[in-house]
């Protein structure tokens, strides 16, 4: 036998049953203990309903705008300065742009991948804040907000309200035309607070707008450095609680308000998950290569005399942008002031109210029910006919201000006048929720009544007689027709160390008293 495969061999030896990732692990144990808790956090439960993995879609999306985000800050340069472009988009050359704009133009088309990049970043932001409302819609159609996670809810609440500001601060950086006419309103919508609005703009952009050229140099450190710091704190302790105080689940064979069935860490969720992770990496990626956005080089450089016809923001700012277009021309004079509603109503006393709401309705509800009680397994929508009514009709009054963001966009397609338009939409944005409410709330009573709601249906066969009359019978079960889950079994709270009869050296056979043993 040769010299190098003797040492081969003894390398094999010295390295143990389990290779160079299990002295890898041998060694990080050694210094931080962390196999007693490692295993019971491989073993963790997680169930395995479909809507559960819809926060994952949060997670992994904010991590593909870390990603890219840190790319993109290698090329931008946040000033207003005034520059003349010279680069590869010919209809832009000769003129002049702020340093913003042209660093922007510069990533699209001179950095080698610089558009996908941009354009998965703001994909990326779109789907974090459209996926944060939906996780969080499913958590209030299904009560996973009561005791003990009320803290949990107020935790993904105040993320979604930093995530919608980020994504306003982050479009409001190229400094285009839109995003500088962006920027203009939300100028007047810190002006319209009352005592506080004038220092407030003062301090952010310098000066009377469109200020002194600070504001892009400050929202870039807030966009780049604080808010993200902020949202990995939060979203840190979302996850920290969650581990802590178990997953709900819902109501089912085998399950109880005391467990958690479902599948472990390792292996079966963390590959669903890592999957999961590449899918939606993916999917922006693919969205970033084939769907085109915000592309600032049609719209030009911001210029304060200029604005440009059927903009819209970003849109989970669609929103607030339609309570303003459909507000009516209100202000108050008094004193020698001067407070405008038309601006201080609907975006600023109207969103508090609308997220106040959201952050007290674990409060809301129990005071309302009177329920203390802690709870582990989910409600059915249906079950729950108020809840589910309200969060319908509050959803449907968002949606209908959404819509009348394109006031001046329909009143163009239809050829009708904007006038007409926007007192539609002051009449709908009353009436749609109460309608759909009230529609919610009757499906539900009525579902409650229907024996096997919500149970997986057998397929029917149609026939037909030679008399011409019709019958049905059931087909035969396929595959997804009977839903069958593996029996649940327990899993240890805790890890008992025993001594090893081996010398160190872990087996994979049980010990005697059937407790895991961790070498040490």
């Amino acid at each position: 036998m040769s010299t190098t495969a003797t040492t081969k061999r003894s390398r094999k030896e010295a390295l143990g049953p389990y290779g160079r990732v299990g002295q890898a692990v041998g060694e990080l144990d050694d210094r931080l203990g962390v196999a007693k808790g490692g295993r019971v956090f491989l073993d963790k439960i997680f169930p395995d309903h479909w809507s559960f993995m819809l926060g994952e879609i949060s997670l992994y999306s904010f991590v593909v705008l870390l990603a890219t985000g840190v790319f993109l800050s290698l090329y931008f340069v946040p000033s207003t300065q005034q520059v003349i472009y010279h680069g590869s988009y010919k209809p832009l050359d000769g003129q002049w742009v702020s340093e913003a704009y042209k660093s922007t133009v510069g990533i699209s088309f001179d950095v080698r991948g610089g558009l996908l990049v941009r354009q998965m970043h703001h994909w990326a932001a779109d789907i974090f804040t459209g996926s944060i409302i939906v996780h969080m819609a499913r958590i209030f159609f299904t009560g996973a907000f009561r005791k003990p996670r009320e803290l949990n809810w107020i935790i993904g609440t105040t993320m979604l309200i930093l995530a919608i500001l980020e994504g306003f601060i982050g479009y409001s950086l190229p400094d285009d035309l839109i995003s500088g006419t962006g920027l203009r309103i939300g100028y007047s919508i810190a002006e319209s607070i009352p005592f506080i609005g004038s220092y407030l703009v003062t301090f952010l952009w310098g000066g009377q707008f469109p200020g002194s050229g600070v504001i892009i140099p400050r929202f870039f450190i807030i966009h780049v450095l604080i808010i993200p710091l902020v949202l990995i704190g939060l979203l840190s302790a979302h996850l920290g609680l969650l581990v802590r105080q178990k997953h709900t689940q819902f109501k089912g064979e085998g399950r109880t308000e005391n467990n958690v069935v479902g599948s472990p860490m390792f292996p079966t969720f963390m590959a669903k998950t890592t999957g999961f992770l590449f899918m939606v990496t993916a999917a922006t990626a693919l969205l970033g290569a084939f769907a085109q956005i915000n592309p600032i080089w049609q719209f030009g450089s911001y210029d304060a005399s200029k604005i440009s016809y059927a903009v819209q923001p970003d849109w989970y700012m669609g929103w607030l942008d339609g309570a303003l277009r459909i507000m009516p021309s209100w202000e108050l004079a008094f004193w020698g002031h001067t407070v405008p509603l038309e601006v201080l109503l609907p975006a600023v006393i109207f969103p508090g109210i609308v997220f106040q709401i959201a952050i007290v309705w674990p409060l809301i509800e129990r005071r309302y029910t009177g329920d203390l009680a802690m709870h582990n397994l989910l409600d059915r929508p249906r079950d729950r006919p108020k809840r589910t009514a309200f969060g319908v009709a509050f959803f449907a009054m968002l949606f209908t201000l959404f819509a009348a963001s394109s006031t001046d966009v329909l009143a163009n397609f239809f050829h009708v006048s904007l006038n007409e338009v926007l007192w539609f939409f002051r009449f709908a944005v009353f009436i749609v929720p109460v309608v759909t409410g009230l529609v919610a709330y009757q499906l539900c009573l009525e579902m409650q009544g229907v024996h096997g709601i919500g149970q997986r249906k057998r397929a029917l066969i149609v026939r037909r007689s030679a008399e011409g009359e019709y019958s049905t019978v059931e087909a035969a079960p396929r595959p997804d027709d009977e839903h069958e889950e593996l029996d649940p079994e327990p899993v240890p709270v805790r890890i008992d160390i025993e001594p090893l009869s081996n010398g160190g050296i872990h087996q994979p056979e049980s010990s005697p008293s059937g407790a895991r043993q961790v070498s040490r």
